[in-house]
């Protein structure tokens, strides 16, 4: 799946050495995404020594090592839900490296998935978390932009329970074997144990 075109985008490549996923995206020609694929098989197979850890990664890159990570170690579900929300935030961050992302921007963010409920907002949050978290445990990033971020408050609504009353006008309701029926569930399991 080397180098491949995505309509409307533009040209990307895709490799794994070692075990190690590279890719970058939209080039305007397959000819600058070749060029720009050679080049980086040639910076991983030769790589120039560090003299300092790196402090920063685009996010796609973050990202995908995340989803790596997350497919090797995690459930398939787990993993599919990852992948569902690495794609829109990919569509919000995924050409700025993780420092220059804010937390007014995550913010922002969060607000519209909020709109869905407050539930999909923290659920946005915790694999956010977890990503920003990721690289920060591998050294390659410095922060986390949802340090200190708090979960929406979710409203948690009591189950209804019908009362003997509700429950008996439902029963009169139906027709004579469906009521008898629903008397025997009633009186033998319904109301609990009796003493």
């Amino acid at each position: 799946m080397s180098i491949y075109s995505v309509k409307g985008k533009g040209w990307r490549y895709d490799f794994t050495i070692n075990g190690i996923r590279y890719t970058e995206a939209w080039f305007k020609t397959k000819t600058e995404a070749k060029s720009a694929e050679a080049k980086k098989r040639e910076d991983v197979k030769n790589p120039k020594p560090q003299t300092e850890t790196p402090t920063d990664m685009a996010f796609l890159d973050l990202v995908n090592l995340r989803l790596d990570y997350v497919k090797a170690y995690n459930s398939e579900i787990y993993y599919n839900e990852h992948v569902y929300k690495a794609r829109n935030w990919v569509k919000h961050w995924g050409d700025i490296n993780c420092n220059q992302i804010t937390q007014p921007q995550i913010v922002k963010f969060l607000m519209v998935r909020r709109k869905v409920s407050p539930q999909t907002a923290n659920k946005e949050i915790r694999y956010l978390k977890a990503t920003f978290n990721y690289g920060i445990r591998k050294r390659l990033i410095l922060n986390n932009p949802l340090e200190g971020l708090e979960y929406f408050p979710i409203s948690k609504k009591l189950k209804y329970t019908p009362s003997s009353e509700d429950i008996d006008k439902v029963i009169e309701l139906a027709d004579q074997d469906t009521q008898d029926y629903l008397w025997a569930i009633r009186e033998t399991m319904a109301n609990g144990p009796h003493e």
